[in-house]
């Protein structure tokens, strides 16, 4: 990965590509799963020039069957997208506030909508801070974007049942919720516990520092390959929603494996059909 298809941008070299003439287009998804909304963040303070775009709302679909946070339809996504001033082929940066899900779930929904010049800001507003750069609270209008939304460039495993059950079956399957979440044991969120039959328990804490920065690749892919994900064999990961799940697909990209699948529903799409199987223990 080189040029504007690395998906990673540090603070500084953020800064010096935003002092020149056509700077990269900056999306604020500061987004927190109970909230309050990101939104109040963005209001008191942002990176200069940073539109905000809603997780929930602007980059997902409408909650239900298809889970919490499902794909959103293409043409309200490229409303959405256009409105916060993305241009065809123009760079963008996208950066939360600092655990780096939120942001990695905009960066992966670009790039499954086709659009390619997108990277996460490592360390998010945090780490912007930390450089001593400088925070506004002005409200930019930004010049309406042109990008094109053309859905399929990652591939996703939400084609049914199947899909998870043959990604576990011919390849690894990761499941990055906590550990107690994936044995059965407690469920916070969703109203069944347990994992997917055949998923690999991989907690994020195993591919993602607790600041939101990713290890270098070869730690990621120690790690990874001590789950068993091969070279060769399909590789797909889920969590509750598909956020935390986007954030386990970028740290694969970083290790050398751009074709993993995200199951974008995860898993309060799969307990939204009864007949699903559940398996629960370690």
């Amino acid at each position: 990965m080189s040029g504007t298809e690395e998906p990673l941008v540090e603070a500084d070299r953020l800064a010096a590509e935003l002092d020149h003439a056509d700077p990269p287009t900056l999306l604020d998804v500061r987004w927190r799963l109970a909230g309050p909304p990101g939104r109040d963040d963005y209001a008191a303070g942002h990176l200069p020039g940073a539109v905000f775009v809603d997780l929930d709302t602007d980059l997902c679909g409408p909650p239900g069957a298809a889970g919490r946070h499902p794909l959103p339809d293409p043409a309200a996504l490229q409303a959405a997208l256009r409105a916060a001033g993305v241009r065809a082929g123009h760079p963008v940066v996208v950066y939360d506030g600092g655990d780096g899900m939120a942001a990695a779930r905009a960066w992966w929904t670009l790039r499954w909508a086709g659009h390619r010049p997108v990277r996460l800001l490592h360390g998010g507003f945090p780490a912007w801070v930390a450089a001593g750069l400088p925070v506004s609270t002005e409200v930019p209008a930004p010049v309406p974007g042109d990008v094109p939304v053309r859905p399929g460039e990652l591939p996703v495993l939400d084609t049914g049942a199947a899909a998870a059950l043959a990604a576990a079956d011919s390849g690894v399957l990761l499941d990055v919720r906590a550990a107690a979440r994936y044995r059965g044991e407690a469920e916070p969120v969703d109203p069944v516990a347990g994992h997917v039959p055949g998923a690999v328990n991989l907690p994020a804490g195993g591919y993602v520092e607790p600041d939101g920065r990713f290890p270098a690749a070869a730690v990621l892919r120690d790690r990874f390959a001590a789950a068993g994900v091969s070279d060769a064999a399909p590789v797909g990961a889920y969590c509750g929603s598909g956020v935390t799940a986007a954030q386990a697909v970028l740290a694969l990209h970083l290790a050398g494996r751009p074709d993993a699948a995200l199951y974008v529903g995860s898993w309060s799409n799969w307990v939204a059909d009864p007949s699903r199987p559940v398996a629960t223990g370690g």
